[in-house]
């Protein structure tokens, strides 16, 4: 059955005279025919006028919903304008209002309460070829702590990067919530919170939903579908990334995805202090599992350099809340001393200003070039400002954050530009290169071997300006060189599992990757979905 007053709202006024007579909507749109490029100018311009950064999301989360060919247009137009918008920082605002913004739904929601029939759930998504599953529980979404169900937010902007920055098919990727309630007494009382009202459920039972998810997940798309934890608490990161990692093909971006761009942006940074990783004594501000993740892949890259692994650990000190820690143990040891003379702070732990004035000053008394990461998000848990680092090292510091600042002059004219440690760079060109070679299991070489391809991409001049990461604007180059790399490491070592092995693996990986063109014309194409699919853009 057709819908011609719904269909008018999936290519606009790009159909041309035979497709509106086809669909029986010639008359229902201005005679005037115009294609993308116009579409995109209008997007473009209705963008600009919006009067903040929350309504330019909404404006953009509709044009997703509307017309999914041409949202991924405008995106990969400019990613370095929109990637800020439809993730970090403004994401974080998104989610914290995602009772207010809520339109549309995109993706599953799957409570505690579904235990029992999670595949039948999983029935009702209307794609039957899922490549990549984003879930989280919403416990820990960025530096914001507990939002609940309201974390959706993030799956759903993950996954968006997936095409944006990856080029993997959007009908392919699939974001889920995990609701087991919210320890958010705020979000408990608030009347537009669209989740379960009552306290996390833990234990057994959530062990219970994850075990009957994971083999749900297999059991429907194979178990070569990657599953990408994200935003889980410290309680549940590591454990689950332990417990899981053998058995499916995973992996917890907060942990690894984070730790693999961290490790690029200090690889790229040692270019320029001409040192080696294992020269330099490094101090976590935070112990959570960014920190660890973080700590593993530094240790990784320490060892590669030829320093055997106990020397490794002595080059990093971690500092909590409680000071720095000596001990890990079940309960962490603390002693109320510190390292001495760190050459690179590197923070977090979502606490502003927490590398004070005196701190960088320090860092610059003695190191000629001090590396200073700052990566918590959004940007208002940044640890300093690039301004703040630049202006107190007088210019000699080498900086990085989690979510993107301006560009800072210096009163004697020099201009930097601050590199972005955004997971942006890892992610999707990791799920790009995993699924395309079907790895079954992801190990961590793979982690180490993104952030050295992501370092070796950045250019002298980028260095000179400041910048530790490849422009935003060549990210898809980035992620197809990620992709390329994964098939090599996985048909050298025996874990890809697509066979024959494709000879040209660029051109393989290039052939997957998703155009915005629109589709040639087919009536079927346009037919208003079944109730089950009607919730979800149309996939022209």
């Amino acid at each position: 059955m057709k819908r011609p007053l719904h269909i008018l709202c999936l290519l606009g006024m790009a159909f041309s005279l035979e497709e509106r007579q086809q669909l029986g909507i010639h008359g229902l749109l201005p005679p005037c025919f115009i294609n993308q490029d116009i579409q995109l100018l209008q997007v473009q311009r209705n963008y600009d006028m919006k009067k903040d950064d929350l309504d330019r999301y909404v404006f953009l989360m509709g044009l997703q919903d509307r017309n999914e060919k041409l949202f991924y247009r405008v995106l990969t137009s400019d990613i370095e304008k929109y990637m800020p918008i439809v993730y970090t920082p403004t994401v974080g605002l998104a989610c914290q209002l995602y009772g207010l913004t809520f339109r549309r739904p995109r993706g599953l929601f799957i409570t505690i309460h579904d235990r029992g029939h999670i595949a039948n759930v999983l029935q009702s998504w209307p794609e039957k070829d899922i490549r990549a599953v984003c879930v989280t529980d919403g416990e820990r979404i960025l530096g914001l702590g507990d939002l609940g169900c309201y974390g959706m937010g993030i799956p759903v902007g993950k996954l968006a990067l997936y095409t944006a920055c990856g080029g993997m098919p959007p009908m392919q990727c699939l974001p889920v919530m995990l609701d087991v309630g919210t320890d958010n007494e705020e979000l408990l009382k608030d009347p537009l919170y669209i989740g379960l009202r009552h306290k996390r459920v833990r234990g057994q039972a959530y062990d219970d939903l994850l075990d009957e998810f994971m083999k749900a997940v297999t059991d429907r798309y194979g178990m070569d579908c990657l599953i990408q934890f994200e935003d889980f608490a410290n309680v549940n990161a590591f454990r689950l990334l332990n417990k899981y990692r053998d058995q499916y093909c995973t992996f917890n971006d907060d942990i690894q995805g984070t730790a693999a761009v961290a490790v690029a942006g200090l690889l790229a940074a040692l270019r320029i202090t001409k040192s080696k990783m294992c020269d330099h004594t490094i101090v976590f501000q935070g112990a959570g599992e960014a920190a660890m993740g973080i700590a593993d892949l530094i240790t990784m890259a320490m060892e590669k350099e030829g320093l055997a692994k106990e020397l490794c650990l002595k080059k990093i000190w971690m500092v909590d809340s409680k000071g720095l820690i000596v001990k890990f143990a079940n309960t962490h040891t603390h002693a109320h001393t510190k390292p001495t003379n760190p050459s690179l702070p590197l923070g977090v732990a979502a606490i502003p200003g927490a590398f004070t004035e005196q701190i960088i000053m320090d860092m610059a008394s003695f190191n000629q070039r001090p590396i200073i990461f700052a990566l918590s998000n959004p940007t208002s848990k940044a640890e300093c400002t690039a301004e703040q680092c630049y202006t107190l090292t007088e210019g000699r510091g080498i900086f990085a954050s989690g979510s993107p600042f301006d560009p800072v002059t210096l009163e004697d004219g020099r201009k930097f530009f601050p590199g972005q440690g955004n997971n942006a760079y890892v992610f999707p060109g990791v799920g790009l290169g995993v699924t395309a070679c079907l790895l079954r299991h992801i190990p961590d070489e793979v982690f180490l071997i993104t952030a050295e391809t992501i370092a070796e991409l950045v250019t002298e001049k980028d260095l000179a300006e400041g910048r530790l990461y490849p422009p935003l604007s060549s990210i898809r180059d980035v992620s197809l060189k990620l992709a390329v790399k994964i098939l090599e490491q996985g048909y050298a070592n025996g874990t890809a599992t697509l066979r024959p092995e494709p000879a040209d693996k660029e051109a393989f990986v290039r052939s997957l990757v998703y155009g915005t063109d629109y589709h040639e014309f087919s009536v079927d194409a346009y037919r208003w979905p079944e109730p089950a699919m009607a919730f979800q853009s149309c996939k022209l």
